[in-house]
């Protein structure tokens, strides 16, 4: 029922910056919580951030005081990741999960490539 599209993934050096967007379609009314979720070879699949659709926000300890998670609507999020390090890179993944009926929607993923 939705649909996402994460955009802004690529490379960068290590303590640089990068912002990544997911943007929604479908049946975006019905989103609640969104999050970024990211797997790099060999890991287990990590949740980055949440966001709730009050805009309350949770992360991971390794990501706390590096990334930002933002919401404008219920069809856009964003990721702002400062002071990257290597440990970073992964597939990140947007996420949305739906109220009043529940389920979850995953995009395909954008590779961010941290490394000198």
């Amino acid at each position: 029922q939705v649909q996402l599209v994460e955009s802004g993934g690529g490379f960068v050096r290590p303590g640089g910056s990068l912002k990544l967007s997911c943007t929604a379609s479908g049946n975006i009314f019905r989103i609640g919580t969104m999050g970024w979720y990211r797997q790099a070879p060999g890991r287990q699949r990590e949740s980055v951030a949440t966001i709730s659709g009050t805009g309350s926000t949770n992360y991971a300890d390794s990501v706390k005081g590096r990334f930002t998670i933002s919401r404008d609507n219920a069809k856009n999020m964003y990721l702002q990741m400062n002071s990257l390090k290597s440990e970073d890179t992964a597939v990140y993944y947007c996420t949305a999960n739906m109220i009043l009926g529940g389920g979850s929607s995953w995009g395909r993923g954008t590779q961010v490539t941290v490394s000198s």
